[in-house]
């Protein structure tokens, strides 16, 4: 598969995988910016991208600053049929602020197959044995 992907931004850098066999596409931040204790910020690619139908980008943390810093992604799902540039939200869970500089790796890209089912409302859904059991239903051991 190719995925055409285009710099919206002069000094944009186009996603890119560290090693081959990596599933995500590293994407990187167009400027420096601080963010701060429990901030969320909504930081440019400056990139648009062509995924093809059928497939969607979800945006994940890179695990690193969210091991070592408390970075998350927040949303990032990219639909098949936007071509806009690919923003990336951050929240800084962590205890301190975090400068994030040009050019760095902020977050990374997976492309993945989805299925496009259609809705049918019905009255009754099938029983299962879970059930409405909500979260922590099955315990923690």
């Amino acid at each position: 598969m190719i995925i055409q992907a285009k710099k919206i931004h002069p000094e944009a850098k186009l996603p890119e995988r560290a090693h081959a066999s990596d599933a995500g596409l590293d994407l990187f931040i167009l400027d420096d910016v601080v963010l701060e204790k429990g901030a969320i910020v909504v930081l440019g690619t400056g990139i648009a991208m062509a995924i093809p139908e059928g497939y969607v980008g979800l945006i994940w943390d890179k695990s690193g600053l969210a091991a070592r810093h408390g970075l998350t992604c927040l949303g990032g799902v990219i639909d098949a049929g936007y071509r806009g540039e690919i923003m990336v939200t951050l929240a800084n869970l962590g205890t301190d602020a975090y400068t994030i500089t040009k050019h760095q790796k902020i977050a990374q890209l997976l492309i993945q197959e989805v299925a496009l089912p259609k809705l049918e409302e019905v009255e009754e859904l099938d029983e299962t044995l879970r059930g409405e059991n909500r979260f922590g239903s099955t315990g923690t051991h």
